[in-house]
Parts: C-alpha cells; sequence; structure tokens
C-alpha cells in the first residue's frame, strides 16, 4: 500500500473517535458500540468483541484497528489471513496509550491533534495531596476488580487513588465477595462500563465503603476523551 491508509475500520470505540475526530476522511467503518462522536454516520459491522466480519471486509478497509482485550485474537487472525492489515493496540499505562495514539494518527498522517496534545498537558503535573486505597469493580455476578497492570488503574493511581489490588497476579481478579469486603479500602470506584453500576446497583454489597460513580469513558478510553479526563475524574472521586 502506497502512503497512509486512506479506507480505516475501527473495532475499537475509543479510536474511533480519535480518528473521527482527526482524519474523519479516512474513517469507514465502526462497531455498534462506537458512539463518540455524536451522529458518526459510517458502516456499523456489529459488536467489539463478534463483529460481522463478511461487513469488515465489504467496506473493503486498508486497515482496521482493533484490540487485545476488547477484539478477539481469531477475528484479527481472520482478517489478517484476508490479507486485511490490522493495528492492534494494547495500552496499560497512560504513557503507553498516548504514544500509541500519537504513532497510530501519524500512520494515518496526522500530525498530533489539539486534543492529544491537551491530554499530555494536563496529565502532566503530579498528584500531590493525600493519596486513598479504593477497590474498583468493573462487573459483579460474579465480581470482578481491576489487578495488576492495568490502563485504568494507572489513571487512577496517578490521581491519589491506589488500587488494593495493584499486586494481585491476574489483571482482572475474581475474589469472592467477602474477601472483596475485607481488602483494605477506604473508597469503591465504580464506572458504568463494562458492567453498568448506578447508585442502586453495587454500592450496597459494599455498605461501610464510600463510593464515586465514574464515567467509564473518561477512566478506560484512551482517545480524545483524555483531554478532559482528569478534571473530570477529580470531580467525582
Amino acid at each position: 500500500m502506497a502512503g497512509p491508509p486512506r479506507r480505516v475500520v475501527s473495532l475499537v470505540p475509543s479510536l474511533t473517535e480519535a480518528v473521527a475526530r482527526t482524519v474523519p476522511e479516512v474513517l469507514v467503518g465502526a462497531t455498534d458500540w462506537c458512539v463518540e462522536p455524536a451522529g458518526l454516520d459510517v458502516l456499523r459491522v456489529g459488536g467489539t468483541k463478534y463483529p460481522d466480519l463478511d461487513r469488515v471486509r465489504a467496506a473493503t478497509p486498508d486497515l482496521v484497528l482493533a484490540n487485545a482485550e476488547e477484539n478477539r485474537r481469531e477475528d484479527v487472525e481472520a482478517l489478517r489471513a484476508s490479507g486485511i492489515p490490522v493495528w492492534v493496540t494494547y495500552p496499560r499505562t497512560l504513557d503507553a496509550a498516548l504514544t500509541s495514539l500519537e504513532r497510530l494518527l501519524a500512520a494515518l498522517g496526522a500530525a498530533p491533534p489539539a486534543w492529544l496534545l491537551s491530554a499530555r498537558e494536563a496529565w502532566s503535573p503530579p498528584f500531590t495531596g493525600v493519596r486513598r486505597s479504593a477497590l474498583i469493580p468493573v462487573w459483579r455476578r460474579p465480581w470482578v476488580v481491576l489487578g495488576s497492570d492495568t490502563f485504568a488503574g494507572d489513571l487512577l493511581a496517578r490521581l491519589g487513588v491506589d488500587n488494593v489490588y495493584a499486586t494481585a497476579p491476574e489483571r482482572y481478579p475474581r475474589p469472592p465477595l467477602a474477601e472483596l469486603r475485607a481488602a483494605g479500602a477506604d473508597l469503591l470506584v465504580l464506572p458504568d462500563e463494562p458492567y453498568r453500576f448506578t447508585a442502586d446497583d453495587g454500592p450496597s454489597a459494599f455498605p461501610e465503603l464510600p463510593y464515586a460513580l465514574v464515567s467509564g469513558r473518561f477512566l478506560t478510553w484512551y482517545g480524545p476523551s483524555l483531554a478532559v479526563a482528569r478534571a473530570e475524574l477529580e470531580a467525582v472521586l
């Protein structure tokens, strides 16, 4: 392929937003879960876990964007077997995410956009307040929490919120509820994705803990939302 890709299908909501806000003319397809920016008018190819690969191929992309956690390896391999290049991301820290975004956009022929520069600036000052320890569930029935080496965990640590399971051998442990209650956290952080925790669904399982409901987009997406994520998360934490 000569020159930057001109037809891109994104299977990752945060990357869809990044491309749509930076080089919108190249984006030809996205998943049903790609809801940012609002009003995005491209071919829809199904979900992130089970995209319709025939629809992806029908878009005749010269690049597909995927993520090692959000998308299945077999789908990536199937697309590559069809001769379609797939760019797979896997950032587990803020620095890695910012670098990955800059590399991707450069590959699409774009200079670092204003939102990426703003994100770097917003996250550059270190946290100087009193640190707290937190339990961060991402699912229930069964309970699943953030463990070690996660992007969301790194963001929270930069805001003075230390994950009590940050040294767990798994990235997403599934401890029993009794263990979670005894983990020693002084804060419960409840995102609204992938499980949609609310004031009526989640906090009652931990009656002794104060809780914060946070936007999953600001906690887990790596893209334009990072430019405002720090301020948004600090406001609720």
